[in-house]
Order: structure tokens, then C-alpha cells, then sequence
């Protein structure tokens, strides 16, 4: 008997921890993002740059590319403890003098595991990569 409580014991242990590391969600990574065709209007190429969110986290902006319309942004951006379901936003804009042009959103509920993103806006094509929990390479 005192064997079945104990089996019992840890198995509603093993439970509770199990739920408990899902409601705590992981970090998330995005890298490796880029675009191609990014198109501005009349001749002039884009000087593009990123702004990346996880659900409230604002994390920050990439680099501006100066006349890309293939950009390839170096770096990542990381978050830290990001609950499940949160929506992870690429915006791309344009930097012009003075008021910077907005050229499209991708917005995407994150899911565990490491992903590639294709996004389509009006004017050109981003591409992304994230992971989300911790993921393990062996």
C-alpha cells in the first residue's frame, strides 16, 4: 500500500510540474531575418529596418539598410519568458527623412518548437525565423 501512495505521489508531482512549466512559457529567438523585393515607389530603392514585439515585449529595431531591396538584417532578437499563444510581430519600415514609411506587418501566434516565416506585403516579401521553449540540440 505504502508503494501505491508513493507511485501516486509522484505521478501527481510529475503532473504539476509538467503544467507548471507550461504556464510559465520560454524565451523566444528570431534571427536570421530578411526580405526580398522590398519596393519604395518610382525608382527609388528603400533604406528598410525591423521593429520586433512577443506579445507586450518590445525588444527593439535592426539596423537600417541603406538602398536594399534585398535586406538580410544581422543579429537576433530574444525574449525572455513569453507565455504560450503570443503573437510575435515583424513590422519593416522605411527610413525617410522625416516621417518614416510604414511597409507592412507580419504578425504570427507562436508556437513551440523552432519555425521559418514567410510573409507577403503589398511591396516585397520578408522572411523570418523564430524559436520558441527551449530547444535542445544533441
Amino acid at each position: 500500500m505504502a508503494s501505491l501512495s508513493l507511485y501516486l505521489g509522484l505521478l501527481v508531482l510529475c503532473t504539476l510540474a509538467l503544467v507548471h512549466c507550461d504556464l510559465n512559457g520560454g524565451p523566444v529567438r528570431v534571427y536570421d531575418i530578411h526580405a526580398s523585393n522590398l519596393k519604395r515607389w518610382l525608382f527609388i530603392k528603400p533604406s528598410p529596418y525591423v521593429k520586433v514585439w512577443c506579445g507586450s515585449s518590445f525588444h527593439g529595431k535592426s539596423n537600417t539598410l541603406e538602398k536594399q531591396e534585398n535586406p538580410v538584417w544581422p543579429g537576433e532578437f530574444n525574449f525572455a519568458n513569453i507565455l504560450p499563444n503570443a503573437v510575435l510581430t515583424v513590422e519593416v519600415w522605411d527610413d525617410v527623412i522625416g516621417l518614416d514609411h510604414h511597409m507592412g506587418t507580419c504578425k504570427i501566434t507562436i508556437r513551440p518548437g523552432t519555425h521559418s516565416e514567410i510573409c507577403q506585403l503589398k511591396r516585397g516579401t520578408v522572411y523570418y525565423s523564430y524559436s520558441y521553449g527551449y530547444v535542445y540540440s544533441y
